[in-house]
């Protein structure tokens, strides 16, 4: 009994410290491991693609799309010289079907309005090509920006912010003077005897939509153009803002911003 008593107070002191010290330290162990299992790890893919819902993602995905608008646009002018395309010489049934016997293109007069469909055309192609080029370039600025943003290179190189900021600003007074120019060469086209003549010729046949004027698409360029710049602009402003908050926030490594 005296043994049994003497031993219940060194187990019982044992078990009381052994039961008392895993209470905080398996506490906080377990506690650690609960929140761990909580949080799992975000896989890269995912991670990426969260840039693309912060402000400076969807911004340059507007930016994207409006150069891909602006392309689309601008490329409707490097199509197949319009116009006269001789009727006649698809069959006598379609030559009738579609009016092509009281057209009155036929001998000079056809070959007049081909030819001056295709001077019409190589007066225009030139700012056509050097549209579609730009619109192009344009594109493919924000789907660098993009990439960038995705792998996280802002937060590696803030200086990236900076360079961005540049790039969008002169992107932005570039594009004013860009459709500035553009409408002006095409109102020179459409000023030019050839385009004259031919609305001459097309309309005393009753043709219309060969008028020495602008069309849809090309009016579209300047819109698009225009709202690019703003895009861009906007673009700039939220760069600098993430490299002032970049900045201050490579004092704390252990924090993440998504940019």
């Amino acid at each position: 009994m005296a043994g049994t008593a003497a031993g219940e107070p060194r187990g019982g002191g044992a078990g009381r410290r052994a039961a008392a010290e895993p209470s905080g330290s398996r506490g906080r162990s377990g506690g650690m491991g609960r929140a761990a299992a909580a949080l799992p790890e975000e896989p890269r893919g995912r991670s990426r693609c969260r840039y693309l819902r912060t402000v400076r993602g969807c911004c340059q995905l507007l930016e994207a799309l409006l150069a891909a608008l602006l392309l689309g646009c601008a490329a409707v002018s490097l199509g197949p010289p319009g116009g006269y395309t001789g009727v006649a010489e698809l069959g006598s049934i379609h030559y009738y079907h579609y009016g092509g016997a009281y057209s009155g293109f036929d001998g000079a007069d056809g070959e007049r309005a081909r030819r001056l469909d295709q001077s019409f055309h190589l007066q225009k192609l030139p700012v056509a090509r050097a549209a579609v080029a730009g619109a192009g370039a344009l594109l493919a600025v924000p789907c660098l920006l993009i990439a960038a943003g995705a792998l996280r290179v802002p937060w590696r190189f803030p200086a990236w912010l900076l360079l961005e900021c540049g790039l969008d600003v002169a992107i932005a007074a570039g594009l004013v003077p860009a459709v500035y120019y553009f409408f002006r060469c095409l109102l020179g086209v459409y000023g030019s005897s050839v385009c004259q003549e031919r609305e001459r010729l097309y309309g005393s046949k009753g043709y219309r939509g060969f008028s020495c004027s602008l069309h849809g698409a090309e009016i579209a360029v300047g819109l698009w153009g225009c709202l690019a710049a703003l895009a861009y602009l906007l673009s700039a402003g939220l760069a600098l803002r993430g490299f002032r908050i970049v900045r201050s926030l490579k004092q704390k490594p252990e924090q993440s911003y998504e940019l």
